[in-house]
């Protein structure tokens, strides 16, 4: 199965997935589609995904062409911004937060089931 990205594009989605964090967890990708570090975490998380048995929404934030959503997820969820960033929203709060290659799905899942 491949990752089911959603596309993250509009500021009042933000608002709803925060809404929706409170029935079931949901993922936050941030990605700079012009960095290679960000590209290796993409795939990482890609090919992570089918055996990470993670059944949550996870959502894919291109920052180059939606910039001012990144500032909006950094202070809606009080989160330095990074590049590449993973992060799980939790009852509305970010409960994880990784960036670069310390994005691991395995930390993802702990935290879900923490």
């Amino acid at each position: 199965m491949s990752t089911p990205w959603l596309p993250l594009t509009q500021s009042d989605e933000i608002i709803q997935l925060a809404q929706a964090s409170h029935e079931q967890p949901v993922l936050i990708f941030k990605h700079s589609t012009t960095c290679s570090i960000s590209a290796a975490a993409k795939s990482k998380i890609e090919r992570q995904w089918a055996d990470s048995g993670l059944d949550l929404p996870i959502y894919y934030l291109d920052l180059l062409r939606f910039r001012p959503l990144s500032a909006q997820v950094a202070e809606q969820f009080s989160i330095r911004h990074e590049s590449p960033q993973l992060l799980l929203i939790q009852a509305g709060e970010c409960t994880y937060d990784a960036s670069h290659m310390g994005i691991r799905l395995a930390d993802v899942k702990q935290a879900v089931q923490g």
